[in-house]
């Protein structure tokens, strides 16, 4: 029952956003949608309108591919695309605004009753942001300027944004290409993100699928994702995140599937992962909480996970989880991580299972049940490597454990199976279970099992 409250608060919180049934079409204000000109004028004076009416749909007929600078969505205004039409991105730094926190193709602030549905997509087109095409990852186009507020490559637009806003709503929707993140929730309260597609380019970095920062109340289910980098990002920088429900979600990743925290402090209550299947991923479950916020309370059920090695260039070693209190830098403070269950979980993976508190700041009951856990290697990438990045050690030689511990206050795990698939003999895998008895209390197993299967 306890699993099922993020839940039913939600059901109790999300509402749609639209209230009116007015109606208008962007080709009605102007908009040629031949992909060469730009639109930005045209649909603007139909979002606008739309506003100024009280709210309603604004709708982009179907075959039309629509080229736009960033698009600024109004109070009670949802974007409908029809099946066939696309909102593409510009790719010049004129197509943005002169702040870099507001670099989105489409963008909401402060507002209410907002949302994007249909059948269409959106079109970041991230190809054109690769400055050099590079087997270990790509090399990116940087608009890093003086007091631009991002380093290096990290200095390029993301695809959608939703920016201190209520009653959102974003369904039925492809978002491809994205040439930074994708989908950005920042201090949003009552979201639902439902049956999305996601598709970003495997060799371009920071390309997550859906970051929810600062946001409470929110709902993301039947949602496929098929990215580079993170694929569910909650982080917490300026305030708390409570209330999250992930469900019924596909998800194909180069790094971390679900990944929890890398902001500056977190706070993170009532979390329910539910049927989740994550599919290659780099890293498969990561849980990271750093500078001194705290996560309690999550549950991850029933997901599919198989993880792979990839070039050390990005973070992440295809731990099928991931969980640490590390702290980021010297400068910050370790976080705090308890009440953590993971039930149901199956995973084919190149890696273990990565537990890692930090000294001071332990993680606090975790809860493995029913897991089934695969081993083996069909990759050339090598392994032996403990990945603490970005903070704490660093890289650390190491052998490869199924799971490893540390710094671990409460472990339970019951019915958990462990299984090496053994083709080439099982070289750089070490013990089913490493911890160190000084930095690891109250452990208890039951039914734990680890064997081998030679092909």
């Amino acid at each position: 029952m306890a699993s099922l409250l993020p839940l039913l608060v939600l059901l109790l919180c999300l509402q749609s956003p639209l209230t009116t049934s007015l109606t208008l079409s962007v080709a009605d204000y102007g908009a040629i949608g031949d992909g060469r000109c730009y639109d930005t004028s045209a649909i603007q004076s139909a979002i606008d309108a739309c506003a100024a009416a009280g709210g309603g749909r604004v709708v982009f007929p179907s075959g039309g591919t629509y080229l736009t600078k960033t698009l600024n969505l109004r109070s009670g205004v949802v974007l409908r695309l029809e099946r066939g039409s696309r909102i593409l991105g510009g790719t010049r730094r004129g197509d943005y605004p002169a702040e870099q926190r507001r670099w989105y193709v489409v963008l909401a602030e402060d507002a209410k009753g907002v949302g994007i549905e249909g059948e269409g997509t959106i079109d970041g087109q991230g190809g054109a942001f690769v400055e050099r095409i590079d087997d270990r990852k790509n090399v990116m186009v940087s608009w890093n300027g003086t007091g631009m507020g991002c380093l290096g490559d990290e200095c390029r637009p993301r695809l959608v944004g939703f920016l201190g806003c209520e009653g959102v709503a974003v369904s039925g929707i492809r978002f491809v290409q994205p040439a930074y993140w994708c989908l950005h929730l920042v201090r949003c309260d009552r979201t639902t993100i439902r049956d999305v597609q996601i598709k970003g380019d495997w060799d371009t970095p920071n390309n997550d699928g859906i970051d929810v920062e600062d946001s409470n109340n929110t709902l993301i289910e039947r949602v496929r994702i098929d990215t580079g980098d993170d694929a569910i990002c909650p982080k917490s920088s300026t305030g708390p995140v409570v209330n999250l429900v992930a469900r019924d979600c596909w998800i194909r990743t180069k790094s971390s599937a679900i990944k929890l925290g890398s902001a500056s402090w977190f706070d993170f209550k009532n979390f329910l992962f539910d049927n989740i299947t994550v599919v290659d991923s780099h890293r498969g479950l990561a849980l990271q909480i750093r500078d001194g916020g705290s996560v309690n309370n999550v549950t991850f059920s029933n997901i599919n996970i198989s993880t792979r090695y990839y070039d050390p260039s990005w973070w992440g070693r295809a731990e099928p989880i991931y969980v640490t209190s590390c702290p980021r830098d010297r400068t910050s403070k370790s976080g705090a991580i308890s009440d953590l269950l993971f039930i149901n979980i199956s995973a084919v993976s190149e890696n273990g299972v990565f537990l890692s508190g930090s000294l001071g700041a332990p993680l606090h009951d975790l809860r493995f049940i029913n897991v089934n856990l695969t081993y083996k290697r069909w990759t050339n990438y090598s392994g032996g490597l403990f990945d603490y990045r970005p903070g704490c050690h660093g890289f650390v030689k190491h052998g490869t454990a199924g799971v490893m511990v540390e710094h671990v206050n409460g472990l339970v795990m019951e019915n958990v199976k462990m299984k090496w698939v053994e083709e080439n003999g099982l070289k750089g895998w070490d013990d089913p279970m490493e911890f160190r008895p000084d930095s690891v209390t109250g452990l208890a197993l039951n039914g734990v099992t680890s064997y081998v299967e030679r092909l």
